[in-house]
């Protein structure tokens, strides 16, 4: 498959609240020299990708949404190799085991599905009856090697790979989980977009408790810990970006440049550098917690509809779920 290099854009400024939106304040443009580059991977025609996640072995792992199948891409060479999960298959979210393999959370089958990143021998692991039509969303490995997942639908749950036991309980508020992370402390989190809230889910007990943003609305996407502990949180109604720290309990929310964003996917890379996605602006935005300043990567498919970002060192990844294709931008 071919692949194409671009150069990313602009600077810009944000204000922070402690209890409503922040205003933008300006733009700059650094040198091009000085900006990270994005290169763009095309896959096979009608597959829509939703999710990616960096492989063990150097490849990228994404969901062909359409048709049922779970991708991998050659970051080096282009090609992609594509593995059917199983009849009715509609895969979702998408994230690396501790044991080197894909897992995916497939909205179609209700299942959480496991394939194994050498042999790409495929294992199905169904939901509890007591969760039909989850609408599986978004999974999450503790530091124990537990998986945690969302179900639109208003569930969430846990999967032991071990015993291969898996567990559900219905959301305090109904329908909306959706993004879902567990921070280096241990703790897990999830987001509602149609419930407008997160809320920590008890690793011991399963239960889930709320916690609200401080903007009524806001749409809490997704979300995702920095190396603290700290949650940081997609607000897709609000296009805002939103800061939860645990233990203070305290909040903070920046509104993204432009306007009227839309902030979809978030993700926190190694650096404590928070990205997202902005559909409105069709570009990928990062945000530094030191300056409290965005910066705008314009991607290179229009309405590429990125809905979901995943890296490793130096690379973040995401889909352009509309394009059919794969993007990177290499911060290093």
């Amino acid at each position: 498959m071919a692949s194409t290099a671009i150069t990313s854009l602009a600077n810009s400024a944000a204000s922070p609240t402690n209890s409503a939106p922040g205003s933008s304040e300006g733009t700059a443009t650094p040198p091009a020299a000085e900006l990270p580059r994005i290169q763009k991977y095309d896959v096979p025609a009608g597959a829509h990708p939703h999710d990616v996640a960096p492989a063990a072995d150097g490849g990228i792992w994404y969901t062909a949404q359409r048709t049922g199948k779970l991708g991998w891409l050659d970051p080096k060479t282009g090609e992609t190799v594509e593995t059917p999960l199983g009849p009715g298959s509609s895969p979702h979210g998408v994230v690396l085991g501790p044991d080197g393999a894909a897992w995916v959370t497939d909205s179609g089958l209700n299942a959480i599905v496991r394939v194994d990143g050498g042999t790409k021998a495929v294992k199905v692991f169904p939901l509890p009856s007591s969760a039909p039509r989850a609408n599986l969303n978004t999974a999450a490995f503790d530091r124990e090697g537990t998986l945690w997942f969302t179900g639109q639908a208003g569930y969430y749950g846990r999967l032991d790979p071990a015993s291969g036991a898996i567990e559900a309980w219905k959301a305090p508020r109904g329908t909306g989980p959706y993004g879902i992370t567990a921070t280096p402390q241990g703790r897990v989190f999830y987001a509602s977009l149609a419930g407008n809230h997160i809320a920590e889910i008890n690793t011991e007990t399963g239960e889930a408790t709320v916690i609200e943003p401080p903007t009524r609305g806001q749409g809490a996407r997704r979300v995702w810990s920095d190396s603290k502990g700290r949650i940081w949180v997609s607000e897709w109604n609000a296009g805002q970006l939103g800061l939860y720290d645990p233990d203070s309990k305290a909040w903070k929310e920046w509104k993204l440049p432009g306007g009227r964003p839309q902030a979809y996917a978030v993700y926190v890379d190694e650096r404590d550098i928070v990205w997202l996605s902005d559909f409105a602006s069709n570009t990928l935005v990062s945000f530094d917690p030191a300056t409290e300043k965005f910066a705008s990567h314009e991607l290179p498919s229009p309405n590429a509809s990125v809905r979901q970002i995943l890296g490793r060192p130096g690379e973040i990844w995401g889909a352009e779920s509309s394009a059919d294709s794969i993007v990177v931008i290499r911060t290093n």
